[in-house]
């Protein structure tokens, strides 16, 4: 078959390293990401370990989502993946051998956008393999009390996300977010991770958070940000949450095309979304240039409601 007129799989031109300080543990942590073949999918590699175990990046791998998410296998484990595989899936990266030496990835300035930054400056490399993406066959919803998250079949990604938080400072925000390389990295990538003032305090007396500091998050405080330069968007609360939305569910194995519609959801009901779409059959990966097709040819469904 002839590739000259489809989208390809790519894979990082050359590797990029990036260094600093777990959030929770706070012990210095190294990662390289590295050129991967076809098909290789986004893999980590524990290289500071014997046997250097690989974990790859799919829901059947993911062993927490207590604040993060975490992958391993075996007695082999990587934090805080999250933000680079939305970095990745944000650029339209495919195929990644990422090596860690720690136990979780460093959290730079709370955000994606080193990543993205320096993966786009270091630039991609076309692979001889179509494009391959994940697409839903019926609308499905899970929910969680007054959390969901829910997803209709689309030719293109589309996440429409609301915030609610009982804090005068975050309060209700709604953003709704069409997905484009461009758009990630303008629109996402540097809106940071947050979390309130009493709770970090929280977490550092429960052993979390020992990396955390406001050159890594946005803290808030009763009545105000503390970060001296304030926000980087006005509704970078939300923002970010869509940013993890694209992170988590980039353990379906791959990109995922189609409506998104959240409220509320977080690191564990995304995984338990991805968990549901899989388990259930309710996902195809369909080579990208067949999309339209293969929605066309779905006939019209009610949204299958599960619960979490």
């Amino acid at each position: 078959m002839s590739l000259s007129h489809v989208p390809l799989q790519e894979t990082v031109e050359d590797a990029v390293c990036f260094s600093g300080r777990g959030v929770h543990g706070g012990a210095p942590c190294r990662v390289f990401v590295r050129p991967a073949p076809v098909d290789h999918g986004i893999v980590f590699r524990r290289i500071d370990l014997p046997g250097e175990p690989r974990i790859p990046a799919r829901v059947e791998h993911v062993v927490s989502t207590t604040l993060a998410t975490t992958l391993g296998v075996g007695e082999a484990t990587v934090g805080t993946v999250e933000h680079l595989l939305s970095a990745l899936l944000g650029l339209g990266i495919d195929n990644a051998l990422i090596d860690v030496e720690g136990p979780e990835l460093p959290i730079l300035d709370g955000s994606a956008g080193p990543f993205t930054h320096e993966l786009r400056g270091r630039g991609t490399a076309m692979l001889q393999a179509e494009k391959h993406v994940w697409i839903p066959i019926k609308p499905v919803r899970i929910e969680d009390g007054n959390r969901w998250i829910e997803i209709e079949p689309a030719d293109e990604l589309i996440i429409d996300y609301t915030l609610q938080y009982d804090h005068p400072v975050i309060g209700t925000q709604r953003v709704v977010y069409r997905h484009s390389p461009v758009n990630y990295e303008r629109e996402l990538s540097h809106a940071r991770t947050f979390g309130l003032a009493a709770e970090v305090e929280m977490m550092r007396q429960q052993g979390l958070a020992i990396g955390g500091a406001l050159d890594c998050a946005v803290v808030v405080g009763d009545d105000r940000v503390l970060n001296p330069e304030g926000l980087r968007y006005p509704d970078e609360f939300a923002r970010h949450k869509i940013l993890d939305i694209i992170g988590d569910l980039a353990m379906i194995g791959g990109p995922i095309l189609g409506r998104i519609t959240a409220s509320r959801s977080g690191h564990s009901l995304n995984q338990r979304f991805v968990e549901a779409l899989l388990d259930g059959g309710l996902v195809e990966c369909s080579p990208l240039s067949e999309v339209r097709n293969v929605i066309d040819a779905q006939p019209t469904q009610r949204v299958e409601v599960l619960s979490a």
